[in-house]
């Protein structure tokens, strides 16, 4: 068995995995603390839907004298990343990983670790998947990951807040959560003013700076903390996590894919058109690039669990809210820039997969997309359809010609320097790697839908 990249570090266990199974190994250093957590926690947990499930599995311990406990985690989807999420998800799986620790401490336990990475979003909710990040509570000690939760959690919540929501990209280069100096560095000098930014951003920078020695480090380690402070501590970060709030304000995001559509009749054939191609796709995951609101993905996401891709911040926001107000199970809305994809990153560039690396869909949706990455982007369409042909074998792809409106208004403002951005370039392009199934042309526009498969 090989531990998968990213579970290294943790000498209390590893995770593998096996025939498309996740596997997680329980070393004996950590059964004391497996057996506490088995104990009253984990059922805790799971009857709050806050930890993934697990069952133990029979194995040969006499392979492996050093193993305790073989796991078999329920499997999350699609992984997604801290910096692939909107504000609300980053929020919400913030309060969860708060949550987890109250829980944790009214059963004797603590969370030794609180990376944003232990965090994913699971039937529509995030969920906590590290079963081994729990250790028995000692009374008075301090709770040791409670930096890493501000470098983790709040100080990008804080800074996509007060400044713009793309500051979480920041995750991509702090793998291991922004530092607090930074962060209190950023931040406006009014919120200084909000009690707890003031505690756990910018007095805890001034105070790691002051404490930088190992000797003030053992000191401040040392240091005494009751169980009820310690309940005051998830109090203050949990109220200063809930009063951070966007800049924009949902009414207007409400109007975000009105303004992106031909008309409403337009997007009601549209619609029509997809659910009567997706009819007859075999698929278990399907991406949708360049999602918007999801209004197609949520067509797939009736057939097949659905990745609703999109560069907007925005968009991915009221995507996510509606899954939590519709309590939708079978999405997951996501941020990318498919002209900067999420990188291989973290220890030898192997910790963290970049996104393509992941699962990979047995089918993509990519409607009103070219144009963008064509003629914005100026992405030739012979690399395009390379690029869909590696990730899928199933496309249905929506061509949009210089004659629409939209294409008309990216052309304004440049030169056209794309001779062979038209149906027939389109298709001799695409067809060196796949084979058009059909083709049907989208009422009242000039724009075509087509289903394709790999040749």
């Amino acid at each position: 068995m090989k531990a998968l990249n990213s579970s290294f570090r943790d000498p209390s266990g590893f995770v593998f995995v096996q025939e498309n199974n996740i596997f997680r190994v329980v070393n004996n250093s950590y059964r004391d603390n497996y057996d506490s957590l088995m104990s009253k926690l984990y059922p805790t947990l799971r009857q709050a839907e806050l930890l993934i499930p697990h069952k133990e599995i029979d194995f040969d311990a006499t392979k492996n004298t050093n193993q305790y406990k073989l796991l078999q985690a329920e499997k999350i989807p699609f992984i997604s990343y801290p910096y692939e999420w909107s504000f609300s998800q980053y929020q919400d799986a913030a309060l969860n990983t708060l949550a987890i620790q109250r829980k944790a401490l009214e059963q004797g336990m603590t969370l030794k670790d609180a990376s944003a990475y232990n965090i994913q979003f699971h039937k529509g909710k995030p969920i906590f998947i590290d079963t081994l990040s729990f250790e028995k509570y000692e009374e008075g000690s301090p709770w040791m990951a409670y930096g890493q939760f501000c470098r983790h959690f709040l100080a990008p919540l804080a800074l996509m807040s007060y400044h713009d929501p793309r500051m979480g990209a920041m995750m991509r280069d702090y793998i291991d959560g922004i530092p607090l100096d930074l962060a209190s560095i950023l931040l406006p000098f009014k919120s200084r003013f909000r009690v707890p930014l003031f505690l756990h951003i910018h007095l805890h920078a001034s105070s790691q700076k002051r404490h930088a020695n190992s000797e003030n480090k053992a000191a401040k380690t040392n240091r005494k903390i009751s169980r009820a402070a310690m309940m005051g501590l998830m109090d203050s970060l949990e109220n200063g996590i809930k009063k951070l709030r966007l800049k924009t304000n949902r009414t207007e995001w409400g109007k975000y894919y009105e303004e992106t559509i031909l008309s409403d009749d337009y997007l009601t054939k549209k619609q029509t058109l997809v659910s009567d191609l997706l009819e007859n796709v075999d698929a278990k995951l399907v991406w949708d690039l360049g999602a918007n609101d999801g209004t197609f993905s949520r067509l797939a996401a009736q057939r097949a669990y659905t990745i609703a891709f999109d560069i907007d911040h925005l968009a991915v926001e009221y995507n996510y809210l509606n899954i939590k107000e519709k309590q939708e199970k079978n999405i997951l809305p996501l941020l990318l820039d498919l002209t900067n994809p999420s990188p291989a990153i973290g220890w030898n560039n192997e910790e963290r997969d970049s996104v393509f690396r992941r699962e990979k869909p047995d089918l993509i949706l990519a409607l009103a997309l070219v144009h963008h990455l064509a003629i914005s982007n100026n992405v030739p369409l012979n690399k395009l359809a390379a690029f869909f042909a590696q990730l899928t074998p199933q496309l249905i792809i929506e061509f949009v010609p210089k004659s629409d409106p939209r294409v008309r208004t990216l052309l304004t403002t440049r030169e056209d320097i794309f001779p062979d951005y038209t149906h027939e370039g389109f298709e001799v392009a695409f067809s060196e790697f796949f084979t058009i199934n059909r083709k049907q042309k989208i009422e009242g526009t000039d724009r075509i839908l087509y289903f394709m498969k790999q040749a």
